[in-house]
This record gives C-alpha cells, sequence and structure tokens, in this order.
C-alpha cells in the first residue's frame, strides 16, 4: 500500500514524523509528503491550490491512499475524495489508529476495544446525518441518499453491549489481581509512549515465560525473539514474573500512550489502564533520545493520565541511554527534575543499569512486614507452614511436641491471610471436645 501522508498546522512546521511512524506500523509505503502551514479550510482542511497540488503528487507517485494527520470531517473527506482519482482511499490520523489496533487486537478484550473506538468515531458523524435529514436540509447529504435513524440507534445499542462486556472481563480480571496479591505479589505496571522501549524493558526484568493472562498474544516477548521497534506491538497487557529476590513481583506491559489521541479513543481504551492504575508502583518509560521538549510533553500527558486514578508511586525510567552521550544525559535529567526527581537511567536493549532498577523497584514497592505464629500441631498444619513458605520470606521454623513456631516476613495480606488460616487450626483434642 503505498500513502502519502498529510499535515497542515495553524503555524511554524509540521512534524510529520509520528504519523510516517504510524503509517509504517500499519504496512503503508510512505512515498510523499505534502504539507501545508494555514488556518484549516472548511471543505478541504488544505486550501485548494494545496489540495490541487496533492491530488497532482497522488498521480505521479501512484498512491492509493491519502493520511492526514489532521481530524477530517465527513464533509471534508468527501470532498477531498472527489480530487483524487478513483480508488484513492482518503484516511485521516485516528482512522489510521484504530486501523493499527484491528490489526493488533488478537484477544477477545482488545477486539472490543477496537470496536467500541470504531463506534465511538462513526456516532457523532451519523448523529450529524440524522440531524441533517431531521432538518430536510441536505436531502441526499454528501450523495449518501437519506440516512435510517435506526443506525444511530443500533451504535448507541452496541455501545452499550460492548461496555456491559467490557466490565465483566475487567470484573475478572481485577479479581485475578486480587488474588495475586493475596497470595503475595507486588504488582508493578510499565507505562509510557509507543517505542518507548516498555517491551523491551520487560524481557530484562523477566525471568520465566508469560504469565498466562488470557489477554493478549505478545510473539516479541518469546524467548528467542527480540523486540520490535514498532508502534503498538503491546495492544493487550503481558504479565511476566520478575527477579527481585525474596519479593514475587509481576510486571505488566501495557498499551502505549500516543499524542494527540481524542477524549472518545482514550475512554475506548479505559479498561487496559486499569493493569496500571490498580498497580503497586508504576515504571514510566520513556525515550531519552528524543528531543527534551517532546520528552517533557509527553510527561506532562502521562502524569494528567495516571494521577487521575493512580495512588501508586511512579519512578520515570529514562531507556535508551545507549542512543546519548553522558551530557545529554545530564542536561535532560536537570531539565526534568520537576516532573522526574531522582529518575533511572537504563538502556533496556544493552540491559545497563537494569540491576539498578530492580533495587529501585524494591525500595519503592510496599515494606514487607514481620510475624511469628504459634500453629497447633493439627493434620492441616504443615499444609499451612507450606503455604508460608510459598508465599513469605521464612526466617525460622521450629518444632515442638505440640506446636510450630514459625518467623516470616511478607506483604500485609499474606500475613492476614496466614493469620486467617491459622485461627482456623484445630488441635485433634477440640475436634474430639466438639
Amino acid at each position: 500500500m503505498r500513502a502519502i501522508i498529510a499535515k497542515r498546522v495553524d503555524s511554524g512546521t509540521p512534524d510529520t514524523g509520528e504519523i510516517a511512524d504510524l503509517a509504517a506500523a500499519a504496512g503503508y509505503t510512505v512515498v510523499e509528503t505534502v504539507t501545508q502551514t494555514r488556518k484549516a479550510d472548511p471543505a478541504l482542511q488544505f486550501g485548494e491550490g494545496k489540495a490541487t497540488e496533492l491530488a497532482t503528487r497522488v498521480v505521479e507517485t501512484d498512491a492509493t491512499t491519502v493520511i492526514f494527520d489532521n481530524r477530517l470531517g465527513p464533509y471534508q473527506t468527501y470532498n477531498l475524495g472527489q480530487l483524487l482519482p478513483d480508488g484513492v482511499e482518503v484516511i485521516d490520523r485516528f482512522t489510521l489508529i484504530l486501523e493499527i489496533f484491528g490489526q493488533r487486537a488478537q484477544t477477545r478484550k482488545a477486539q472490543l476495544q477496537v470496536e467500541l473506538a470504531e463506534l465511538r468515531y462513526e456516532l457523532p458523524r451519523v448523529e450529524a446525518k440524522t440531524s441533517l435529514a431531521k432538518r430536510d436540509e441536505h436531502p441526499g447529504f454528501m450523495g449518501l441518499g437519506e440516512y435510517d435513524e435506526s443506525r444511530e440507534r443500533d451504535i448507541k445499542a452496541q455501545i452499550s453491549r460492548i461496555n456491559d462486556e467490557l466490565e465483566r472481563i475487567e470484573q475478572t480480571e481485577q479479581h485475578r489481581r486480587q488474588r495475586r496479591r493475596d497470595s503475595g505479589f507486588d504488582l508493578v505496571a510499565l507505562a509510557g509512549y509507543t517505542n518507548a522501549g516498555k517491551s523491551t524493558l520487560l524481557r530484562r526484568l523477566s525471568t520465566d515465560l508469560e504469565v498466562d493472562e488470557n489477554e493478549s498474544l505478545h510473539p516479541d516477548l518469546d524467548s528467542t525473539a527480540e523486540s520490535q521497534d514498532k508502534l503498538f506491538t503491546t495492544l493487550g497487557t503481558t504479565t511476566r514474573r520478575a527477579d527481585i529476590e525474596p519479593r514475587d513481583v509481576l510486571v505488566t506491559d501495557t498499551v502505549g500512550f500516543i499524542s494527540d489521541l481524542p477524549h472518545w479513543l482514550v475512554e475506548s481504551f479505559k479498561s487496559t489502564l486499569d493493569s496500571v492504575y490498580r498497580a503497586d508502583l508504576v515504571l514510566l518509560v520513556v525515550d531519552v533520545s528524543e528531543p527534551i521538549d517532546e520528552i517533557h510533553e509527553k510527561l506532562v500527558t502521562c502524569h494528567d493520565t495516571l494521577y487521575e486514578r493512580n495512588e501508586a508511586p511512579i519512578v520515570t525510567v529514562l531507556n535508551k541511554i545507549d542512543a546519548v552521550d553522558d551530557e545529554r544525559l545530564e542536561e535532560t535529567k536537570r531539565t526534568l527534575s520537576a516532573l522526574a526527581p531522582n529518575p533511572v537511567a537504563v538502556s533496556a536493549k544493552a540491559g545497563e543499569n537494569i540491576e539498578t532498577l530492580l533495587e529501585r523497584i524494591d525500595d519503592e514497592l510496599p515494606d514487607w512486614e514481620e510475624e511469628r505464629l504459634v500453629l497447633p500441631m493439627t493434620d492441616d498444619t504443615m499444609s499451612l507452614v507450606s503455604w508460608i513458605h510459598d508465599n513469605a520470606n521464612v526466617d525460622d521454623v521450629t518444632y515442638g511436641d505440640e506446636d510450630v513456631l514459625v518467623s516470616f516476613e511478607a506483604r500485609p495480606a499474606v500475613i492476614s491471610r496466614a493469620r486467617s488460616r491459622a485461627s482456623e487450626l484445630t488441635t485433634p483434642s477440640a475436634e474430639s471436645a466438639n
């Protein structure tokens, strides 16, 4: 698929780097870029002269698609299509993102979120057409014929159905996270923009194969595979165990942020962010090789999103230090000190400073508590002692004639569960008395 990138800005120089990366992620080959600096034209987005130039470039390059890094209204899309050769498709930034999401959606949850986003994108356009039809001001709007109001009702019904199913899925996932906490696991989430290196970092932090989430396929985490330099490699969430003794830590890689997302698209994928909101610690991964002002802008957006519902501590991870010199790294740290105090600088690709990051994770996670339990000697006592060994760091076990003394440290949830199970132990004599 051959594509021309088009972008208009009100002022300054248009930057087409990200939209080109998005196009490549969707499988397009970018053959030309056409930009303009001016106010948006209501009919064509570009000015008439630039739109004509765009049409000429399409013919010259034999492009099959024009991708606008602007939001196009239905009227603009239609008018641009009239200028272009038959068969050439016009899509905007958000249609492209949905196309990528659709390609990456390999699980039920991801597919539902993509479908929800598509419906949210379509609904206001359908509502506008319905409103025009009701006023009978534009019969045959844009040559599409009179619009059936039932489509609007169908979309709203589908949105409601998908929200209900996503809520059921989230309840199941929440129960899974709670069971892990009860079993002594600390939960760490990776957050950040696409291509910041989250998936590569997850590989570095991991000690085992992928934990079965039933949420996503994640081929770049195969033990012999390399992480892909591709946007939206991770659409669902992938969880793996990290090597932080004596803790049991699960690290979850989540869908990456992307700049300039509309509210309806963020809302469609908010359930994916629940893995971040409900974590014990968030690692906010940024690409330190990007321009400093761009990193600053991304950090502001991430903080606005994360602090909305997140209560866990956030540690900024400056990734890809192998791509910058020491002077640039220190300058970045100084400039971002207000947003990212005491960050951890690593190279996930080269494995540099990973041990430092693991130590920081250990320091930031909730402290373990010490406990000593005196357990009566019953048929079930050894089962509980074994459970404590599996879910805590056991300091000592002393066996007496009639009881067992266990000294250990663990997460508060594990200690609470151990106490509860200990209270349920019944000595043989007590059983006979009953």
